[in-house]
């Protein structure tokens, strides 16, 4: 065995030589369009051939890269369009290819929309302060310029024109402003007030002529002296007209009736029942007031502030004229000492219980110049005490009398409540005290 036997097998095919091999230039990226609905396909690696067919059939690329001739005599297949090539782009505004790793579109993603508008936002409020520029007071109104006689055209008037109006004056040379008119329903209004007013004026004089002329029937066109005389008749009706306490007070003020011009205030104890005068005084008090007559005694007792003093005020009504009561008070002038003394009415239980003529100080006899009346009151101490010499509330008031009355002040507590029920009893009789017209 040895080279160059013929053992009967072919010899080995040797392809002829050829060109050498060159590495192909790598195809264009493929461009992705929108129309394209598919993915793209994959570019061919840079210097990949596809293999080489098992058979080496003639028209295929060989095992070692290089391209086998057509055998002669037997023409190969027709060539085929390559399945990784593509198409070149369409253009140079072609679109870019689609980014392979983004992440797919959200489907529920919502579009962005525009802010929805405030419904609290409101415009700004306008400035209230803001006002409009006042006018120019001197500003001239503007006027047509002056005709021409010489270029107007035939007709034209040449009336001057009214002179503008002056600003206003100021100060004292300013014309009084127009005074306003008012509109129709303020002048039927004021018409219909007219009659109103007249009626009520008519009304209210006619009232007051009325007044007048039932006040002069009435007596409020009577003198002083008629008054007076009517006055001093219906007191005689005062003790059963008027109640007691409208008589005989509860509490009684003296204003300046004490001990240095002092107020002095007294309040009732006891009332005793109206009665007659038989009794009542002491035989020389009692035959100076009998031409006088006796109507009615009233009779109460007080006491003062701090219920050391009891005094007793008595009301006699008389049936004596003016002249005859004139006349009772000069003889009551020439009655003094103990005789003139009235009699003191005690209340059991009280700061009066043990007040009796024993007990008498101070006393005083008011004949009124007013009325038919004589008041009078008598004054002792609350405890019992008896005193031996009284003394007139005359005598017993002089500063500085040192006598038991004097030193006690029973003058000024007799004194002192006989004017204030005087007065008072004036004042009820509708005719003013003498000291109050005086």
């Amino acid at each position: 065995m040895g080279t160059g036997v013929d053992n009967g097998a072919p010899p080995p095919y040797s392809p002829p030589p050829g060109p050498p091999w060159r590495p192909q230039p790598a195809a264009p990226p493929q461009q992705w369009t929108p129309s394209d609905q598919s993915w793209p396909a994959a570019p061919p690696h840079p210097g990949h051939q596809p293999a080489a067919h098992p058979t080496g059939h003639p028209g295929q690329p060989s095992a070692t890269g290089y391209a086998r001739p057509p055998a002669t005599g037997h023409p190969g297949p027709a060539p085929t369009a390559s399945p990784y090539t593509t198409a070149p782009p369409a253009g140079p505004y072609a679109a870019p290819p689609a980014d392979l790793y983004a992440p797919p579109a959200d489907p529920y993603a919502v579009p962005p929309t525009a802010p929805p508008a405030d419904p609290y936002a409101t415009a700004p409020p306008a400035d209230p302060y803001a006002a409009a520029a006042p006018a120019d007071p001197y500003a001239v109104p503007p006027t047509a310029p002056p005709v021409d006689p010489l270029t107007a055209p035939p007709g034209t008037s040449y009336a001057a024109a009214p002179p503008a109006p002056l600003p206003p004056s100021f100060g004292r040379n300013a014309p009084p402003a127009p005074a306003p008119v008012p509109s129709a329903g303020r002048r039927a209004r004021a018409a219909a007030r007219v009659p109103l007013a007249a009626a009520v004026c008519l009304v209210l004089g006619i009232g007051l002529l009325c007044g007048a002329g039932a006040g002069a029937l009435l007596g409020g066109g009577e003198s002083p002296a008629a008054h007076a005389a009517r006055a001093y008749t219906t007191a005689r009706d005062l003790w059963h007209d008027k109640p007691v306490d409208t008589l005989f007070p509860r509490t009684v003020q003296g204003r300046k009736a004490g001990p240095g011009d002092s107020d002095r205030t007294w309040t009732r104890i006891g009332v005793a029942p109206d009665s007659g005068c038989a009794g009542a005084f002491d035989p020389a008090l009692a035959k100076v007031l009998a031409p006088a007559g006796c109507v009615r005694l009233l009779r109460a007792t007080y006491t003062d502030a701090t219920s050391t003093d009891v005094t007793t005020v008595g009301i006699l009504t008389t049936r004596a004229t003016p002249a005859a009561m004139a006349a009772l008070r000069t003889r009551l002038s020439h009655l003094g000492g103990p005789a003139a003394m009235p009699s003191p009415v005690p209340f059991p239980g009280t700061p009066a219980a043990h007040f009796g003529p024993a007990q008498r100080g101070s006393w005083t006899v008011d004949v009124s110049s007013t009325l038919p009346v004589v008041v009078y009151a008598v004054s002792g101490f609350a405890d019992g005490r008896a005193v031996t010499a009284p003394q007139a509330a005359s005598a017993a008031d002089v500063p500085g009398t040192d006598t038991v009355p004097g030193r006690a002040g029973l003058g000024f507590e007799a004194a002192g409540l006989a004017t204030a029920v005087n007065r008072h009893l004036t004042s009820v009789a509708g005719v003013p005290h003498p000291e109050e017209t005086s």
